[in-house]
Order: C-alpha cells, then structure tokens, then sequence
C-alpha cells in the first residue's frame, strides 16, 4: 500500500502532498520525508509532525539574525568562499573560514536542497518548486532561472561540467539539463529508464569515467558520455542511497545512505564493496548518511544523522568515526584553509576539528 508522501516545509515542519510514491517508504526513520529523501536523514527529531502551509514561492527570502543557526542542508566553496543554502531560502557565505556569515540576498522562501559552483563566481542552488538560482557574484545575490509548481517536488542536487552545460536531479525520477548556463532547461528524464520514478538524490562527476546518479530504494545510473545517455546499474542495496563521492582516482566512487550503509567501486559502478565501519562498541553503524566530500588533500569526509563524521586517508577504503557529542544531524561538509571543517544541518554551521569533532570535544 502507498502511503502519502511527507515534504518539509519552511518552518520545519511536514505537510502532507496529494500525490504518493509508488510503494516504497523503507527506512527505519518512516522514510517521512520520501519527497525529499535526502533530507530523511536530517531528521524527524527537528520538528513535530505538524501540518503547515508553504511559504509562497514568489517572495524574497526574510533576513534573519538567525539564519547562522537555521537548518541547512548543503555548503560548497566558491573560491576561498564558502556558500550553504537551507530553509527559508536561506544562503549564507562567509570569507573567513566560517567565522562570520552573510546572508545574500534571494529571490525565494522556499527550502533550498543544494548548491553547486563552477568557479569563484558561478553557481546555482535547487530547491522545491522545483527551483533553480544562479549567482554570477560568488553567491551574494541570486536570480531564479526556473521553477515548475506543478510538479509538486523539489530537485535535490545539481552539478555543472562549467558555465554552459549542466544537470539537475530530483523526486519523481526527475533529470534536468542544460546548454546555455541555465537560461533554458530541459526535462531529460526519459533518458533513463526509471519508469517507477524513483527519487534521484544525487548526481557526482567521476574521474575520467562520467556521470553517476544514486536514488531511492537503491537506483543507480551512469553515464559514460556525460549525460547524453544513461545505463541501469544493479546496486549492491536495495534500501535508499541519499548521496556519492568521487575519490582522486580514476573510476573510483563512494555511494552511502540508510542505516549507514557504505560502498566502494573503484570501476564506474559496476562493482562494489561494501565499507564497515567501527564503532565503539563494535555494532553496525545505524545512521543514515546524508553527504560526503573530497577534500582538497585528498581525504574524504561523509556525514549523517545523530552527529556521525565519517574521515578516510586512504581513498575510501577505510573510515574513521567521530560521533559528536551534541548529535545534531549533518547534511554538509566542506574545508577551510586553516584545515578546519565546516559542517552544516541541524542547528545550522558547526564548526569543527579536521577529524569532525566540536572544538571544545578534542
């Protein structure tokens, strides 16, 4: 039986959608945020189940003195900037390795899911709506180059190969390009073939390989000619996979997701291994994993639910935990100049150690 898709609203709560998924919410969480899986990890603890009306998508997101501590569900760099984007339309930047934020200026109010930068200069942000901003000042200020209301969904994750062409991913199956920078896109979905319309959560560029796409219940797709044409992959799990990371070598990528699952191929996708994690007391690691990045020395951090910081040296094939002693839920990561991490979800930045502890915890 389907049941009826939750979506988070701008306050942080849920309402319930008029459409429903084609019979899949699997998760230990409920899966109630099946609209928006990525954000399933984020978790239900930051809000009552409430019914709540969302915020008109017309208006200019509100500045708040608050917005440092508001949920936020991704960050990147933009030069030595870095940019989050979250509730509310909410976008933050900070040029001093995350001691000071600026909110920029938005022409939305809607949750914004992530944000992607070509350049110092250019980048563009997804949401519900199905929204797209685009900055062509470092993320100060944005304008919105395309929404579609009636799709009833958000997108959930972006990535551009450089100012021109570009790819947008989301619930319902739903795949986006573009050629001219975002002036025109394109609905592209029926290039693969996900006549169920899983949720795609996200979309990583793979060294000297392509595109890759990961989904609800476990979906996999890549692309070898970059977005041209998609191929079907068998996953190694069939529960659902929020996000992927590409290492420094060639073919080589991380895909992770529920109940901590986490896994390795080093050939484009068409095999995996599967990474256990240690915890301290020995068990499996039991919270989902929302976000992972490569950092600029070469390390990769993944981060999750209930405070989880995952650090590998070694290309991904092994993995530290830090699980942080206030639990919030992380969405985000990103690195500072100092060597520091920057890490965004509940409650807003977070900064912490390299290995991901709060700066008090070491």
């Amino acid at each position: 039986m389907s049941e009826p898709i939750m979506r988070r609203t701008m306050s942080g709560g849920l309402v319930t959608s008029s459409r429903t998924p084609v019979s899949r919410i699997n998760s230990p969480l409920g899966k109630a945020l099946s609209l928006c899986s990525l954000l399933s990890v984020l978790a239900l603890s930051i809000a009552p189940l409430t019914v709540q009306a969302v915020e008109p998508a017309s208006l200019s997101s509100i500045e708040s003195a608050q917005a440092q501590s508001s949920l936020l569900i991704d960050i990147t760099a933009a030069g030595k900037r870095l940019v989050a984007v979250g509730e509310r339309g909410h976008v933050l930047y900070s040029d001093d390795n995350g001691s000071t934020w600026t909110q920029a200026k938005v022409p939305t109010r809607q949750l914004l899911t992530a944000v992607y930068f070509v350049d110092d200069k250019h980048g563009w942000a997804v949401g519900h709506d199905a929204q797209i901003l685009v900055t062509t000042d470092g993320g100060q200020t944005w304008v919105k180059q395309f929404e579609d209301l009636s799709r009833e969904a958000p997108l959930l994750d972006i990535w551009f190969k450089d100012t021109q062409t570009g790819f947008a991913v989301g619930a319902y199956g739903a795949l986006l390009a573009t050629t001219d920078g975002g002036a025109n896109w394109e609905d592209i979905s029926d290039r693969m073939n996900n006549e169920d319309g899983y949720h795609l959560n996200a979309i990583v560029a793979v060294k000297d390989s392509g595109l890759f796409v990961v989904g609800e219940l476990g979906v996999m797709f890549r692309s070898a000619d970059w977005g041209q044409t998609w191929e079907t992959l068998e996953s190694p799990y069939d529960g659902s996979l929020f996000g992927g990371v590409a290492t420094k070598e060639p073919a080589t990528l991380l895909a992770y997701g529920l109940r901590g699952h986490l896994f390795r191929s080093t050939d484009f996708g068409t095999t995996w291994q599967q990474i256990e994690i240690n915890t301290p007391n020995n068990g499996p690691l039991e919270f989902g994993l929302a976000d992972g990045e490569l950092l600029a020395d070469g390390s990769i951090v993944v981060v999750g639910h209930g405070g989880t910081v995952l650090k590998s040296t070694d290309d991904g094939r092994s993995f530290s935990l830090v699980n942080r002693a206030d639990r919030v839920s992380l969405s985000g990561a990103a690195t500072t100049d100092n060597g520091k991490l920057i890490l965004v979800g509940q409650g807003g930045v977070h900064v912490a150690s390299p290995t991901g502890a709060d700066l008090g915890q070491q």
